[in-house]
């Protein structure tokens, strides 16, 4: 029997509740981990390929049939189908109306906006488990001292070495058990923030780029 397994066990409830959580942290973490990993598995690298496309393509609807086959990830295409909308859009709505300009720009924000939003989800989970995982171990450490020296107070004999040492070192357990959650976490936040990074000037870049080629020509 393994010394969580022992320490589960023997713990009260207070125990068990804490490495409940701490699993729930690791599991919530590595879904986190996985899913961004396969949006960013190919890095700027789909992001560059798109745009080249974009821009080698004759026309708008060429454009958006050539970046269906590149942009899985949805980047990039956003931006293209917020080019072709506005300057379809009708003035039946406030938001429709007004200088065509004005309603390009505020297309590609919004596309620009929900590219953005995408590339970012799962990050506060990542670096909310990275900060607190393992205060929760050691929380969950304090505890199972705290559990284990009461029970052994109440036994016959009082203190020895080795009535004290296997329920503090099954207690230890929990901080390590934190930091195995929180490292992953960590390591993914950071790595994946710098691919974001540059993904985002990119898309920045791209965005500024539509709007000075096409809104002078919606005027």
């Amino acid at each position: 029997m393994s010394a969580l397994q022992a320490l589960l066990l023997e713990g009260d409830a207070v125990s068990r509740a804490v490495a409940g959580l701490l699993l729930l942290m690791s599991v919530a973490s590595w879904v986190a981990i996985l899913w961004k990993a396969w949006l960013l598995r190919a890095g700027t690298a789909s992001v560059l390929r798109s745009i080249a496309a974009f821009w080698q393509a004759p026309s708008l609807d060429e454009a958006a049939s050539r970046l269906a086959g590149f942009d899985r990830a949805l980047l990039v295409l956003p931006a293209v189908h917020a080019l072709r909308h506005a300057s379809a859009t009708d003035a039946s709505s406030l938001g429709a109306g007004g200088d065509p300009s004005l309603r390009l720009t505020r297309a590609l924000r919004d596309a620009l906006h929900s590219a953005l939003r995408r590339l970012q989800g799962g990050q506060i989970l990542l670096a909310t488990v990275g900060a607190t995982a393992p205060f929760v171990g050691l929380l969950g450490t304090v505890w199972g001292i705290h559990h284990a020296l009461a029970t052994i107070a109440t036994q016959s004999g009082g203190f020895t070495i080795d009535k004290v040492a296997g329920p503090v070192g099954e207690a230890l357990i929990m901080t390590a058990f934190g930091l195995a959650v929180a490292i992953p976490a960590v390591l993914a936040y950071n790595v994946f923030g710098r691919i974001i990074g540059r993904i985002e000037a990119e898309l920045e870049g791209f965005a500024h780029d539509l709007l000075a080629r096409f809104a002078p020509a919606s005027h």
